[in-house]
């Protein structure tokens, strides 16, 4: 059995979810997931449900046998390993210790529990068709979604997405994730323009009045503001089916990009993810995707 924490948003509900099926694939055993911290957060929920998801949600039985630790190891509990694991008769605890991808995590053995962000495509680089099937969308659009898609089809569509809400009012999040200023996306829009033939650009955004505000291009903009924040999958099924991306220093627009299957998309992401040095997201990016 593998057992992943699920904690924050969709977005980064998907990355771990995706590293704990990983894991889940290769030992051919049950994932689940500890919706608790979901459960507990105001302003979060378990938002997996809108995918065919395979996984179940873990039973307190489950959990009491990651919560009950026998030993604590700290310094090399599994082989090579450099992580927290507390470890019990049956579940050994995995808790992430650097945002880059650390390659003896997908080495590790059956009954684990996973806590942290896990945010690398390294992790399920091997199940990518499987993953994308997971994270299929469980009902059709609704009516204007559908016509919108229908719309993004028929053009060269490029979603662009805007991150403010807490990244500008919680102010640990505006130290360590900072907000993208519109130079990064004025620089994404003259360079997709250099690249594609008649863009047209569909702008998500959390403050789509900023957006409106101070997106200044002569590109054709259409400005995404109909789903309500509780179906905000809406969007990231939008965006999916754009054929190119330009996305902020957020996991929901990372997903995305990554869920579009458009084999010559063009993807750009910003070069420095975090506004700290202590966080180093070498790994977020995939090679393929453009920095600026």
């Amino acid at each position: 059995m593998i057992i992943v924490q699920l904690i924050g948003g969709l977005g980064n509900q998907m990355f771990q979810y995706a590293a704990g099926c990983s894991l889940a694939v290769h030992h051919n055993t049950e994932l689940k997931l500890d919706t608790t911290q979901c459960c507990q957060d105001k302003l979060r929920d378990c938002d997996l449900s809108v995918f065919s998801i395979t996984a179940n949600v873990a039973l307190s039985m489950d959990l009491d046998r990651v919560r009950r630790p026998l030993t604590w190891n700290i310094k090399h509990p599994v082989g090579s390993l450099r992580t927290v694991i507390r470890q019990n008769a049956t579940i050994r605890y995995v808790k992430e210790r650097n945002f880059y991808f650390d390659p003896d995590i997908i080495a590790l053995p059956n009954n684990i529990y996973l806590e942290g962000y896990w945010q690398s495509e390294k992790y399920f680089a091997e199940i990518t068709d499987i993953i994308k099937k997971e994270f299929s969308f469980v009902n059709p659009p609704s009516k204007i979604n559908r016509e919108i898609i229908e719309e993004i089809r028929g053009c060269n569509s490029v979603s662009l997405h805007i991150r403010r809400g807490d990244y500008v009012s919680n102010p640990i999040a505006k130290e360590i994730l900072g907000v993208l200023g519109i130079e990064y996306y004025m620089h994404a829009l003259n360079f997709i323009e250099s690249k594609i033939e008649n863009p047209h650009i569909f702008v998500f955004s959390d403050d789509i009045q900023w957006a409106r505000e101070n997106l200044k291009t002569t590109l054709p903009l259409r400005f995404i503001n109909h789903n309500r924040m509780e179906m905000d999958y809406e969007d990231l099924r939008l965006m999916s089916n754009c054929k190119h991306h330009v996305i902020a220093n957020s996991s929901f627009s990372w997903w995305g990009a990554w869920l579009d299957n458009n084999y010559n998309k063009i993807v750009i992401a910003p070069k420095s993810w975090f506004n700290t040095k202590s966080l180093d997201s070498k790994d977020l990016i995939p090679n393929e995707w453009i920095k600026l």
